[in-house]
């Protein structure tokens, strides 16, 4: 099997099935290594739920069960990363991450390139600097790129998007939409998450209405509302500031009244910022 042999039994949206997927999968196991793998697992679920002790725990148990094999002493080392980063101690989830895609890089087990490219995906995400960040996720894209995996090319959306939002906060806007628009493209060719799509179109028009580009924005803008599971705030805003700049102040009217009602709750910035809120609060009222 390609890819991660365990991504399959993740379903991010559900914790609780994810656990009981991944708890059988561990009772099934045949050996110390795969129990240490399936461990790893468990203890990111720990993490995603806040409860970074009892992931330490569960790591320390895959630590002792895996051996000298590179790629599992690389889950143990990249899940315990993600706990002190979602701790909130990027300074100490670094070097985790670091050995943990130097371990994977080692290994020639089928999962190991996935592991490697997650690595670098996240050794880029807890950088200091904009420029080493940027570095390093152009080292993952390159190894997602040339890989014959589908599995370890699919990471190129996650890795673009990732490069495309650096990219336009250094205002570099034209690079930027480039990126977004391959990302849009990795997504697409992936329809198995159509959750995706919705929001790469997202970053697409954001670039374009940077650039001054608002007429061709909004067309990304309004499939992207239809192809959402379910209301954005994030989207509705972006909506309706397009149709403001396009000079289409009345269509911006409607969408800034949904994004000022959805965007307190998904976005704990919004009612910090006095800006966002009052551009929105003018636009409902046009």
């Amino acid at each position: 099997m390609m890819g991660d042999r365990l991504r399959g039994l993740w379903d991010f949206a559900d914790l609780d099935t994810t656990w009981q997927r991944l708890s059988a999968r561990l009772e099934a196991e045949p050996g110390d290594t795969g129990r240490a793998e399936v461990l790893t697992q468990l203890a990111r679920v720990h993490g995603l739920r806040g409860d970074f002790a009892a992931g330490d725990e569960l790591v320390d148990r895959a630590e002792e069960l895996a051996g000298s094999v590179p790629v599992v002493r690389a889950r143990a080392r990249l899940e315990r990363g993600r706990l002190r980063r979602s701790g909130g101690d990027a300074a100490a989830a670094l070097p985790l991450f670091t050995e943990a895609y130097e371990l994977a890089r080692a290994d020639t087990d089928s999962s190991a390139e996935f592991v490697a490219v997650d690595a670098a995906h996240m050794v880029a995400l807890v950088q200091p600097a904009a420029a080493d960040r940027r570095a390093w996720t152009e080292t993952a894209l390159a190894q997602a790129r040339a890989s014959a995996d589908p599995e370890v090319r699919r990471w190129q959306g996650s890795l673009l998007n990732n490069l495309g939002w650096d990219l336009l906060e250094a205002d570099e806007l034209e690079p930027a939409l480039d990126a977004f628009r391959q990302a849009l493209a990795v997504r697409q060719a992936y329809p198995d998450q159509p959750a995706l799509v919705p929001i790469a179109r997202y970053a697409v028009a954001k670039a374009l209405r940077l650039l001054g580009r608002p007429a061709e924005a909004l067309p990304e803008l309004e499939l992207a509302v239809t192809e959402a599971a379910s209301p954005d705030g994030w989207l509705f805003e972006e909506l309706a500031l397009s149709y403001a700049q396009a000079g289409r102040p009345a269509d911006a009217a409607a969408p800034a009244r949904t994004a000022l009602d959805l965007l307190p709750g998904c976005d704990p910035a919004f009612a910090t910022d006095p800006t966002r809120t009052a551009a929105l609060t003018l636009l409902s009222q046009s």
